[in-house]
C-alpha cells in the first residue's frame, strides 16, 4: 500500500511559490467548474472550490478545504481525483486550505465530504486528464484519439512513445479547457483507488509524533492563557481577588473579560483569563483566583427536574409535524402499547480539547486552529475584532477528534481577543474540564411513543411525540420548539407502512449552549423508535428484526406526500438520495445473515438489534450482552451500513468501528448533568468514555451498493443504544428506557 510522499499545510501563495520553483505547470480552481488554466499561477482572483494543480515535478497537488479529524477525508477526496486523473498514488500531495469563502462552504460536519463533492472531483480529475492527452496529441501531431493517459503518463496507441505528466503540464496549460460535455469520466469497472483501502495520509505523522495538531503550535514570543468561564451560563464576575495569581512566576497578565448579551451564538462565555509565558504558570495562577460570579436566569436549572417535567410534557398533546390519515381518538388498553424514553445531556469527549493560537498585528490576524469550521472562525473573529474577513487568515492544524465541537469557534475568538489586547501572540488551551463544563451540549431529551395493535398484536397506528432545547436556541431568544431540520433527524423520517401516524413536539426551553454532537438528534429519536419497535415485537411475539420488516413494508420510495411536512433529507434532493425502502430491507437481510454465523446467545445473555436511516446512509448494529448480577457486558456488536459508492472501505470499517464505541458510551456512561445551573461533571472519571475491557468484539460489513455517495461519520452511531438496551431485555427481561445505563446496571 502506498502513502502521499508529503503532507504540506501551506497557503495559497506558497502554492505559487513552490511551482516558481519547478518551472510552472497546470493548475485548475474551480466553482461549478469554472477554471481557467494557471489560474493560481497567474495569481487571478479566480472563483475556487476545489483545485489541483500538477507541477513540472511531475506531482498532482490537490488543496482540500474540509478538515481532518481522524476520518481521512485528507486521503478520501484525492483517492477520486486520482483515479479519474489516473495519478500515480505516491506522486499526489495534498495541501490543506486555509479559510476562504471561494471554496464554497468548509464546514466539516453532517458526513458530507463525500458526498458533496465525489462527482465534482472526478470532473476535476477527468478534465486534468483530457487536457494531458489533448497536449500529447499537440505533441506527437496525431489524433487525440490514438492517445490515452494510464499510471501517470499519457500513451500512443500506435507507438511506445509516453509521455509524463511533468513534460506536458505547460503545453497543456495553455488548451482551452474542454465542455464538460466531452469530458469522459471513467467506467467505474475501471476504478483503481475509488472503492480500495488506502491507509490515510497523515499516518506516519501521526504515529510517529509529527502530525501538528492546535496543541502543537509554538509561535515566536507566544503567551499562554487559561480562562476561568461563568459557572452558569449568563452569570458575570462581580469581583476579582488576583493577588495571589499574580506573584505566581511566569504571569503576564490577568484580564477580565465581558459576558456577552442575548443568544450564545458562537460568542466568548466572559469570566477571567490569565496570561502567562507557560501554561503550567497560567493554569496554576487561575487556580489562585478568588471571584465572586453574579446571579443568573440559569441559576435554578436542575436537569433533573427539568427532565421530569419533559417525561410529563410528552405525555401531553404537542404542537403536530407530521400526519398521515386521521388523527387516532381511540386506544383501549387492550390494544395499545406506549412509553416514554430519555435521554440526558451529552458532551462530545473529544481527546483533543479546544485550541487556538492568534496573532494580532496592525495589519491583521493570524491564527492556527483545530477548526471543522474555518470560514466561520474567520467570519466570527473579524466581527469580534472590527476587521475585514480577508484580513483574517485561519489555518486548520490535524483535529484531535471533532465531533461537531469545534465547529463551535467561540476558543478561536477568545485567542483573537487576547493577542488582541495583549499586542503579541496568544494560544487559548481549553483543560478537559473546560470542555465539559463549559461547551455546548447535545440537547437533554423525552419521547413518548404509543401504537395502536390488531388482534393480532400488529401495529395499525403511530402517535408519538419529542421534546428536547433546540439547537436554534443557541442562535436566537425565545426559541421554545426544536426545528425543522432537527425534528428530520430520525423521528418524523422514519418511513413506516402505517395507516395512521401522528407525530408532534412539545416545548422545551434551554438553559445552556445546545450544539450539534456526532449524529446529533437521530441519537435520542433512534433510541426511542429502535427501543418501541422491540417492544412491539415482545408484545407480538415475533423477533424484532421481522417487527422492523413488517412496520417497513413493502420496498418502495418513501416522498412523505400527504404527511403534511417537507423533508429537507439533510440537504440532499430526495432524487438523488432518496428514502428507499428497500435500502432499509437489505441492510436488515445483511444483518440477519451475519447473526446467522454470529455465536448464540446462552444463559444470562442476548442479543438486541436496531436499524436507523441517517446522513442518507442505512445502518443496522446488532448488539450481544451478558448481565449478571447487574453487571453489564457487551460481548460482541455486529454493524452493517449501506452508504452508497463507497471510496475508501477501510475508512468506512473504521467509522463503524468508531461510532459502536462513541454510542456504547453514550448509552452505558453518557451523562451531563446541572444542579443550580452548573455542571456537576469535570473530567473523564465523571463523564468516562468506553475502556479497553468495556469494548466488545466489533464486526463490521459494507452492503455492495452502485448509489450515489451518501454520509459515513455518524449514521453508526444512532442504532447503537437501542440494539444494547433490546439485549438487555433479551438477556433479563427488564427494560430500560433511560440513558444511561451505568445508572442501574454496573458497567
Amino acid at each position: 500500500m502506498t502513502t502521499f510522499t508529503a503532507v504540506e499545510n501551506i497557503s495559497r501563495r506558497n502554492v505559487l511559490k513552490l511551482f516558481g520553483a519547478v518551472g510552472g505547470g497546470l493548475a485548475l480552481g474551480g466553482t461549478s467548474l469554472a477554471w481557467s488554466p494557471m489560474a493560481l499561477a497567474q495569481d487571478k482572483q479566480a472563483l475556487m472550490n476545489l483545485f489541483v494543480a500538477i507541477g513540472e515535478d511531475n506531482k498532482v497537488y490537490l488543496t482540500c478545504h474540509r478538515s481532518e479529524m481522524g476520518q481521512g477525508i485528507r486521503t478520501g477526496i484525492p483517492q477520486v481525483l486520482a483515479d479519474e486523473l489516473e495519478a500515480d498514488w505516491d506522486k499526489v500531495v495534498v495541501v490543506q486550505g486555509l479559510a476562504d469563502k471561494r471554496y464554497g462552504s468548509q464546514n466539516t460536519d453532517g458526513s458530507r465530504s463525500i458526498r458533496k463533492h465525489y462527482h465534482r472531483m472526478r470532473q476535476m480529475g477527468a478534465t486534468a486528464r483530457t487536457m494531458l492527452e489533448q497536449a500529447a496529441a499537440q505533441q506527437w501531431k496525431v489524433p487525440v484519439a490514438e492517445v490515452y493517459a494510464k499510471a501517470h503518463k499519457v500513451h500512443h496507441k500506435g507507438s511506445n512513445k509516453t509521455l509524463s505528466y511533468g513534460d506536458l503540464t505547460l503545453a497543456a496549460s495553455k488548451l482551452a479547457m474542454p465542455e464538460l460535455a466531452t469530458v469522459t469520466l471513467k467506467p467505474e469497472s475501471e476504478f483503481i483507488h475509488i472503492g480500495k483501502s488506502h491507509t490515510i495520509v497523515d499516518m506516519d505523522a501521526m504515529l510517529t509524533g509529527k502530525a501538528k495538531y492546535g496543541y502543537d503550535i509554538k509561535l515566536d514570543g507566544m503567551l499562554y492563557a487559561s480562562i476561568t468561564r461563568p459557572p452558569v451560563l449568563g452569570c458575570d464576575v462581580i469581583s476579582l481577588d488576583d493577588t495571589k495569581a499574580r506573584s505566581i512566576a511566569g504571569v503576564v497578565d490577568i484580564i477580565t473579560l465581558p459576558v456577552p448579551k442575548g443568544a450564545p451564538l458562537f460568542q466568548p462565555l466572559g469570566g477571567v483569563a490569565v496570561i502567562a509565558t507557560n501554561s503550567w504558570s497560567a493554569i496554576e495562577a487561575r487556580k489562585a483566583l478568588k471571584i465572586t460570579w453574579s446571579e443568573s436566569v440559569n441559576d435554578s436549572h436542575d436537569s433533573d427536574m427539568y427532565l421530569k417535567e419533559l417525561v410529563e410534557r410528552v405525555k401531553q398533546p404537542g404542537k403536530v409535524i407530521r400526519q398521515l390519515g386521521t388523527s387516532m381518538t381511540d386506544w383501549p388498553t387492550d390494544n395499545t402499547v406506549n412509553a416514554v424514553y430519555t435521554v440526558p445531556y451529552l458532551t462530545h469527549g473529544m481527546m483533543e480539547p479546544p485550541v487556538a493560537t492568534a496573532s494580532v498585528t496592525k495589519d491583521g490576524c493570524e491564527l492556527w486552529a483545530s477548526s471543522q469550521t474555518p470560514q466561520s472562525t474567520q467570519q466570527n473573529v473579524a466581527g469580534a475584532l472590527g476587521l475585514k474577513e480577508e484580513q483574517v487568515k485561519v489555518n486548520v492544524t490535524l483535529l484531535g477528534g471533532g465531533f461537531g465541537r469545534k465547529s463551535k469557534p467561540d476558543f478561536s475568538v477568545e485567542a483573537a481577543i487576547l493577542s488582541q489586547r495583549l499586542n503579541k501572540p496568544v494560544k487559548v488551551c481549553w483543560s478537559r474540564e473546560d470542555e465539559i463544563q463549559n461547551g455546548y451540549y447535545h440537547a437533554i431529551s423525552a419521547q413518548m411513543y404509543q401504537a395502536k395493535v390488531d388482534d393480532n398484536k400488529l401495529p395499525t397506528a403511530l402517535l408519538a411525540r419529542t421534546g428536547f432545547p433546540a439547537i436554534s436556541s443557541t442562535f436566537a431568544e425565545g426559541v421554545e420548539y426544536p426545528s425543522d431540520g432537527e425534528l428530520d433527524l430520525g423521528f418524523r423520517d422514519v418511513p413506516l407502512a402505517l395507516e395512521h401516524i401522528q407525530l408532534e413536539a412539545v416545548k422545551a426551553t434551554a438553559n445552556t449552549r445546545i450544539g450539534w454532537m456526532r449524529s446529533v438528534c437521530n441519537i435520542q429519536h433512534a433510541f426511542g423508535m429502535g427501543s418501541f419497535v422491540d417492544e412491539l415485537a415482545v408484545n407480538a411475539n415475533k423477533p424484532c428484526i421481522d417487527m422492523w420488516r413488517q412496520l417497513l413494508g413493502k420496498p418502495r420510495i418513501e416522498n412523505f406526500e400527504n404527511n403534511h411536512f417537507k423533508y429537507a433529507n439533510y440537504g440532499e434532493a430526495l432524487a438523488d438520495h432518496p428514502v428507499d425502502v428497500a435500502r432499509y430491507l437489505k441492510v436488515l437481510d445483511a444483518l440477519e445473515a451475519a447473526l446467522a454465523k454470529a455465536p448464540k446467545a446462552t444463559k444470562n445473555q442476548g442479543w438486541g438489534m436496531a436499524v436507523h436511516r441517517s446522513f442518507v446512509s442505512y445502518v443496522a448494529v446488532a448488539t450481544l450482552v451478558e448481565v449478571v448480577n447487574d453487571q453489564l457486558k457487551v460481548i460482541k456488536s455486529i454493524a452493517v451500513m449501506d452508504a452508497g459508492t463507497v471510496v475508501n472501505p477501510d475508512r468506512v470499517h473504521s467509522q463503524l468501528e468508531g461510532a459502536v464505541i462513541f454510542g456504547l458510551s453514550l448509552a452505558m456512561m453518557g451523562d451531563i448533568s446541572f444542579k443550580n445551573g452548573k455542571v456537576v461533571q469535570s473530567n473523564f472519571h465523571d463523564y468516562p468514555l468506553l475502556r479497553l475491557p468495556q469494548c466488545p468484539d466489533i464486526e463490521t460489513h459494507i452492503v455492495s451498493s452502485t448509489a450515489k455517495p451518501a454520509g459515513v461519520g455518524e449514521p453508526g452511531v444512532p442504532p447503537v443504544a437501542p440494539s444494547l438496551t433490546n439485549a438487555i431485555f433479551a438477556a433479563t427481561g427488564k427494560r430500560y428506557r433511560d440513558l444511561p445505563l451505568n445508572k442501574v446496571l454496573a458497567v
